[in-house]
């Protein structure tokens, strides 16, 4: 009898092993890497570079598909829910500088927007990238939790378009520096404003190593863009569909 119960639940044992070796060898890898970047501050220490640089060598090593892995990771997924709503948060510390400058960052979130979306569909159709892909491909320019919400309702792929959004702001916060210097944006709040709608979270935090204002203003900033590309999707999905 204890042999037949052992067989009857072994395939829940066997889940929640998963769970737990996946998820804490994420979470260890995370909390390692920001260790390491605090030491050695470079954008390829980054912990959004080292971490999932260091999964992917482990899952082929481990001959581990995207399936078990994330079976046993997508509680954490899950979260990311509560982390769009605590969102709310920073934009009501912030409301002093949205009701100062509300045109401008109103313009800016929405010409922002709209030139991410656009250049990457243009892009995506010039290369021949195929329907999926190209719609996973359009909320790159935006926090993962929002974007991955949007990525779902027009049609994309979200596990693939939080890829992209990790590699965009990877580029954006390792080259925004160089392009920023080349262009002639000197405010802080145009500056600012740069790294939060092109690079989201990645973006922000090299804006915050630049100027705590300009941090400050590229949190805000990307915070606003992922809200408007929330209620802009329902007009996206009608127009692509």
């Amino acid at each position: 009898m204890n042999f037949d119960l052992f067989f009857t639940y072994r395939p829940l044992l066997m889940a929640a092993e998963v769970t737990l070796i996946w998820s804490f060898l994420t979470i260890g890898l995370y909390w390692l890497s920001k260790f390491f970047h605090r030491r050695y501050k470079r954008w390829w220490t980054a912990p959004i570079v080292i971490t999932p640089i260091i999964l992917i060598i482990i899952t082929i090593l481990s001959h581990t598909n995207y399936n078990v892995y994330i079976s046993g990771t997508h509680w954490l997924l899950a979260l990311l829910g509560p982390a769009t709503v605590a969102f709310a948060v920073p934009i009501y510390r912030r409301r002093s500088i949205i009701v100062m400058y509300w045109r401008t960052l109103g313009i800016g979130v929405i010409f922002g927007s709209v030139l991410s979306i656009a250049s990457a569909w243009l892009l995506a159709s010039l290369v021949g990238i195929d329907s999926t892909l190209r719609l996973s491909l359009l909320p790159r320019s935006i926090s993962t939790p929002f974007a991955m919400v949007i990525s779902g309702e027009i049609g994309g792929t979200p596990e693939l378009t939080a890829l992209f959004v990790v590699l965009t702001g990877i580029f954006g916060a390792s080259f925004g520096q160089l392009v920023l210097y080349w262009l002639p944006l000197k405010s802080k709040m145009s500056r600012g404003a740069s790294f939060g709608i092109a690079a989201h979270v990645a973006g922000s935090s090299k804006a915050y190593e630049l100027d705590s204002e300009i941090g400050t203003i590229a949190a805000l900033v990307m915070v606003l863009t992922g809200i408007f590309n929330v209620l802009l999707a329902p007009v996206l999905e009608m127009i692509l569909a």
